[in-house]
């Protein structure tokens, strides 16, 4: 394996350290998901929606605060600062939330377009030299079709890069608009239950 990658040129390089912090972000990534999934607490989200549907807004801050569950961290936010603006409330904590699930997406897309970009410059350099023996190989053919066949090495790790990171930057995408839904929905529910209840808006 070390030989053909020494084979495909310089291009190699910059293509190795692409694919170790694809490797990196999407490892952080999972661990990221996993740690959200195991604090999630429904049953504490419930609690809150129905504090509030019994207009004791107090007792529903209280059920949500310190919680792990980010819907819940979302909730209490702008049931604290829902004199000003309920609505600007959770649009802010939806928005700081998500953008924790959004983090690390933007290099994964990075990657996946410049890794086969980086292979098919690897290959055209790699080309140019093949084709620049043919001025002093003529009676040795093999020299060029060789040298094609390693320019075409780097293609096809950076296609190799872009195809590996791309299942799992669509399945964090997927993720990332999974838990958007959740805190819409609680937070339809939460203003639907606030604009029932004008005490609650006290």
């Amino acid at each position: 394996m070390l030989h053909i990658f020494l084979k495909g040129g310089p291009v190699m390089w910059p293509l190795l350290c692409t694919s170790l912090v694809a490797v990196t972000v999407v490892f952080e990534r999972l661990l990221f998901l996993i740690r959200e999934q195991s604090r999630r607490k429904p049953e504490t989200v419930e609690d809150i929606l129905g504090g509030v549907e019994r207009n004791e807004v107090s007792a529903a801050i209280q059920a949500g605060s310190g919680s792990s569950d980010f819907v819940a961290r979302t909730l209490v936010y702008a049931l604290e600062h829902r004199q000003k603006s309920l609505s600007n409330a959770l649009l802010r904590a939806a928005n700081r939330e998500l953008k924790r699930f959004n983090r690390g997406l933007a290099v994964l897309d990075t990657i996946i377009t410049l890794a086969p970009l980086l292979g098919l410059l690897g290959t055209v350099t790699g080309m140019i030299h093949a084709f620049g023996l043919i001025g002093g190989e003529l009676d040795s053919p093999t020299a060029i079709t060789g040298g094609v066949a390693e320019a075409l090495i780097a293609t096809a790790f950076g296609l190799g890069i872009a195809i590996t990171a791309l299942i799992p930057f669509n399945y964090l995408n997927a993720c990332l608009e999974e838990a958007r839904l959740e805190i819409q929905d609680a937070a339809t529910h939460l203003e639907l239950l606030i604009s029932k209840s004008p005490a609650a808006k006290e």
